[in-house]
């Protein structure tokens, strides 16, 4: 299942930002690699860190417990954490757990940039 698939597509830096690029499954299956990434992204402590999600099939509540993680690290040195790209199911997800009233949330990684 989703075996030799990377879910972290691409890291990079952009300024004082950094931007995650994650794509496929965010399940428990991927989470620690996602989790090393965003940790990692996190000890640069950007000025911005923007996820992008756009292609991101499915999260499960791993995926979520990682976000809300990196979210709590970024509060604690004063950055910004925004997401971007959600599509219809991923959006759906932070409905129901009402986290979309809790993150940033962005329609175009340009728009996550500009915040």
């Amino acid at each position: 299942m989703g075996e030799g698939v990377d879910c972290v597509k691409e890291v990079r830096t952009v300024g004082a930002d950094i931007v995650v690029v994650l794509a496929g499954a965010v399940d428990l299956h991927h989470t620690p690699q996602v989790h090393k990434a965003l940790v990692g992204a996190c000890e640069e402590r950007p000025r911005q860190l923007v996820v992008n999600l756009t292609e991101v099939s499915y999260m499960d509540s791993s995926g979520i417990g990682t976000l809300v993680e990196v979210f709590r690290r970024v509060n604690a040195y004063k950055g910004g954490l925004a997401l971007c790209g959600l599509n219809e199911r991923v959006r759906s997800v932070f409905e129901i757990t009402k986290l979309d009233k809790f993150f940033k949330i962005f329609a175009t990684e340009s728009e996550a940039m500009a915040e």
